[in-house]
C-alpha cells in the first residue's frame, strides 16, 4: 500500500496553480453534474448515504484551510465559532455552508441532512481545494463502500463508473495489478482500523500523453453562456480532467476495456507529463466515514529532464516495473520516447558532473 503517517498540517496542498484547477475544477462541476458531483441514497440494509459526511467534510475543510492559508481564505463564523460562511479572495467567491452536523453539541448528537444540502456542502468542498475527494462509509457487511464525493480531475477513470462499488470491486474492476494476491485482506483491515487521530498519506506516478502545443485548441472560454462540456479543452489543454489524448472521449470510454483514442497520440518528450497523485485517508469525527483525498500535479517531462539526478532514477524506476505493473501504467504507449530522452538527460548530467552514481535508486517503487 505504501502509505505512511500524515502529519495534520499536511492534509491539504494548495499552490500557485490554485485558479488553474478551480477554474476547471468549477467548469466541470457546472457542465458535467452527476457525473462529477454524486451523493447516493441510503440502501436500506447495505450501506447509509454519504449526506452526514458531505456537510462535516465542508466545515472540517473549511475550517482548515482558513487556518493553513489565510490570505486565500477567510470565514465568518457564529457565536460558536462554527463557519458560516468561506470567502476564496483570489476567486472573488463567497460561499455560505450549510448548518453543522451537530444538533445538539453538548451530547454529539446528529442533526437530519437532507439531499440538496449535502450536494451543496459537496459542492463548496470541492472548490476549496485541489483534491477530487471520495466519500468511503462502512456497510453492514463490514466492506467501505464509495457512496458519494466530487471527482472533477481522475483524468484516467470516471466516477460514474465506480460510485457505489465496495472498496474491493472498485479495485479489481479496475484491474490493479497484484490486488487480490497481495492488497484485498490488508487493505480492507487498514480502513476497519484507520482512526480518527491516525490519518495517513501515499503517493504515486506515471505518464501521461497530451496533444503537442500546436495542436491544442486555442481561444477563450465563453463567459455569456452557461459552461459546456465541447469547451473544456480550452479550459485544461494539459488534460488534468480527463486523458482525451490517450482514452479517447470521455463519454465513449468504456471501463474495463482498452482504450480507443480519437487519433493515434503523438508521443515526443515536449507532450509527455509526469502525473502524479498525493492521496490521504482520514476517519471524520463525527459521521465516521473515510476521506479519501487526490490532489494530482502534472510536471512536463522536459522540467524532470533538467532536474539533478532524476532523469537516471526515473527511467531506472520505469525499467524496473514488473509487468502487470507496466501494462497497467500504459508503458508500451511511451517507453521508447521516454527512456531515450531520460536517458540522454541522465548522461548529460554525468558528463557535466550533474548525475551522481549513488542516486540511482533502488527500482520500483522508489
Amino acid at each position: 500500500m505504501g502509505v505512511r503517517d500524515m502529519l495534520w498540517a499536511d492534509w491539504i496542498e494548495l499552490d500557485n496553480d490554485f485558479p488553474t484547477y478551480y477554474a476547471i475544477r468549477n467548469h466541470r462541476l457546472h457542465s458535467q453534474g452527476e457525473n462529477v458531483l454524486r451523493l447516493l441514497p441510503d440502501r436500506p440494509g447495505v450501506v447509509q448515504s454519504a449526506r452526514h459526511a458531505a456537510v462535516e467534510l465542508a466545515h472540517e475543510l473549511s475550517d482548515f484551510v482558513t487556518k493553513r492559508y489565510p490570505s486565500t481564505f477567510t470565514a465568518t463564523r457564529d457565536s460558536s465559532g462554527i463557519i458560516k460562511t468561506m470567502n476564496i479572495h483570489p476567486m472573488n467567491v463567497h460561499l455560505e455552508l450549510p448548518p453543522s452536523l451537530l444538533k445538539d453539541p453538548s451530547k454529539l448528537v446528529l442533526r437530519e441532512v437532507g439531499q440538496e444540502e449535502a450536494e451543496e456542502a459537496m459542492r463548496i468542498a470541492a472548490l476549496l481545494v485541489q483534491d477530487d475527494l471520495a466519500l468511503m462509509i462502512e456497510g453492514t457487511d463490514g466492506r467501505y463502500y464509495f457512496q458519494g464525493g466530487a471527482i472533477c480531475v481522475p483524468g484516467f477513470w470516471r466516477m460514474r463508473d465506480k460510485i457505489g462499488l465496495p472498496l474491493d470491486e472498485i479495485h479489481t474492476t479496475g484491474h490493479v495489478p497484484q490486488f487480490q494476491e497481495k492488497l484485498q485482506n490488508s487493505l480492507e483491515r487498514f480502513f476497519k482500523r484507520l482512526s480518527v487521530q491516525k490519518p495517513v498519506i501515499r503517493n504515486n506516478y506515471f505518464m501521461q500523453i497530451v496533444k503537442p502545443e500546436n495542436m491544442r485548441r486555442n481561444g477563450t472560454v465563453p463567459t455569456d453562456i452557461p459552461p459546456r462540456k465541447e469547451d473544456e479543452d480550452l479550459i485544461d489543454p494539459l488534460e488534468l480532467s480527463w486523458s482525451t489524448t490517450t482514452n479517447g472521449n470521455e463519454d465513449n470510454f468504456v471501463h474495463g476495456r482498452p482504450a480507443h483514442p480519437d487519433a493515434e497520440p503523438i508521443v515526443e518528450p515536449g507532450n509527455l507529463q509526469l502525473r502524479t497523485e498525493r492521496q490521504t485517508l482520514r476517519r471524520l469525527p463525527l459521521s465516521g466515514a473515510i476521506v479519501f483525498t487526490i490532489r494530482t500535479y502534472l510536471i512536463p517531462l522536459t522540467e524532470l529532464g533538467k532536474e539533478p539526478g532524476v532523469p537516471a532514477r526515473l527511467a531506472s524506476a520505469v525499467r524496473s516495473w514488473p509487468e502487470g505493473i507496466g501494462r497497467y501504467k500504459g508503458r508500451k504507449n511511451y517507453e521508447q520516447v521516454l527512456l531515450e530522452y531520460l536517458d540522454t538527460c541522465a548522461e548529460e548530467q554525468r558528463r557535466v558532473g550533474g548525475e551522481l552514481d549513488n542516486h540511482q535508486g533502488r527500482g520500483y517503487p522508489f
